[in-house]
């Protein structure tokens, strides 16, 4: 089962992902960009925002998307994956760059996924205030330096999305407690 945990930064996704990973080590815990040799040289550009063109950027993750989907998810697929972000999030973050198309959009990522969206994505949705302490507390990469109003209009372009695209989903209030979300999401994926 292949299973995307998604959302904009500091919403606490790796954060759970970690819990999960403590728990059971038999899960294959990966992350887009950057968990293939090829993806960690993507996600070195693409965190320092240097691209000039919107579409480089996109070409950009649906490289490592497809190279992660050949790497780790293709023969890992008999077994439980959680990836920290995936092609939820390149939409999100595309259509809140303007001028791209969903189904355009939404085509090319399953050209990327050799035509396989995840069995369920589970989205972590934050809230200004939230954003603002979190982000406060941190160096911030060059995506993050677009502003808080840029990353909560890509959460909700991924949102959108989710609904969209009708696969099995699971809303997270990311402002709750880590102990809450984590028992809600052990409830959801029942592992």
């Amino acid at each position: 089962m292949y299973i995307l945990f998604e959302g904009i930064d500091t919403c606490g996704k790796s954060t759970q992902i970690a819990l999960i990973a403590d728990k059971h080590p038999e899960i294959v815990i990966t992350h887009e960009p950057g968990g293939t040799p090829f993806g960690k040289k993507a996600r070195e550009i693409l965190l320092s925002d240097s691209l000039a063109s919107k579409r480089a950027e996109l070409l950009l993750f649906l490289a490592d998307r497809a190279e992660h989907y050949q790497e780790i998810i293709s023969p890992n697929k008999n077994k439980i994956i959680i990836s920290d972000r995936g092609f939820l999030s390149g939409i999100g973050y595309a259509l809140a760059n303007g001028d791209f198309d969903f189904d355009e959009l939404v085509s090319l990522n399953k050209f990327a996924l050799e035509g396989h969206f995840p069995d369920k994505v589970i989205l972590f949705l934050t809230d200004m205030k939230t954003l603002e302490e979190r982000t406060s507390a941190k160096s911030l990469d060059g995506i993050e330096l677009r502003g808080l109003e840029y990353l909560l209009t890509v959460q909700e372009h991924m949102r959108e999305s989710i609904l969209k695209l009708g696969i099995p989903h699971l809303f997270i209030d990311a402002t709750q407690d880590i102990d809450s979300i984590h028992q809600t999401i052990l409830t959801y994926l029942k592992v």
